[in-house]
């Protein structure tokens, strides 16, 4: 399966079942490595399309190297992009970077049928990751002023969120094991100075895949869902 090109053509209406209560098992996807836009229309068409009965997804991937800038994000933040893209984005928070070996997640949920509030979302995704690095020996927290999750104030973890029509995408990005050196190209969240950290710098040593299969039961745990552990692909282009 190509799955550059099923990510751009995932539809709500298109075998993702039904979760008509909280606690039921979403559909979770591996999508491999695939592009930005795409990607990110194809969650735009999700939550669009997407009706009463229509399944949570969960959108597990990683991207080639771009910068993404949120709505409220400013140019003076972009440092020096150089030849990596820069896409600007209707996800909040202001300017990261995705590349080759980070982990990203992305929550396609009806935060109205889940009972879950945006903050409360926020915490559910900083705990997991949190809970995947304490299984290393690493000890990571949230941070109320700064979402993300942080290791002795290097930022392991960053989180940026879009809600409509009740519902969520955009997500998370877990540094797992990858050339951190884009990120001096900005200030990553709109933070001067911050540092990034990764799991590989902290002694945990996986792939991105194996990172996947580790996050994906703990954050069905903190969002209440149930996941028998099945992995579905990217769908069909649309």
């Amino acid at each position: 399966m190509n799955t550059a090109r099923a990510s751009a053509g995932v539809s709500p209406r298109s075998g993702s079942g039904t979760v008509p209560e909280r606690g039921l098992a979403p559909l979770v996807r591996w999508l491999g490595r695939v592009e930005y836009e795409p990607t990110w229309r194809a969650m735009q068409r999700f939550n669009e399309l997407r009706g009463e009965d229509t399944a949570d997804e969960l959108w597990f991937l990683e991207h080639p190297p771009v910068f993404t800038q949120g709505m409220n994000g400013r140019p003076e933040h972009l440092l020096a992009p150089g030849d990596i893209p820069v896409v600007a984005i209707d996800r909040g928070g202001q300017v990261t970077y995705h590349g080759p070996g980070q982990l990203v997640v992305y929550p396609l949920l009806d935060l109205r049928r889940l009972g879950l509030g945006v903050r409360p979302l926020v915490c559910a995704l900083e705990r997991a990751i949190a809970a995947l690095a304490g299984r290393h020996g690493i000890d990571a927290a949230g941070r109320r002023d700064a979402p993300g999750v942080y290791v002795a104030g290097r930022k392991l973890a960053s989180l940026g969120l879009r809600v409509r029509h009740g519902a969520s995408y955009h997500g998370l990005a877990l540094n797992v094991d990858m050339d951190l050196a884009p990120f001096r190209r900005i200030n990553p969240c709109g933070y001067a100075g911050l540092e990034m950290t990764q799991l590989a710098a902290l002694g945990a040593r996986l792939t991105v895949r194996e990172a996947a299969e580790e996050l994906a039961p703990l954050l069905c745990r903190e969002l209440g869902l149930a996941w028998d552990g099945t992995w579905a692909g990217g769908g069909e282009q649309g």
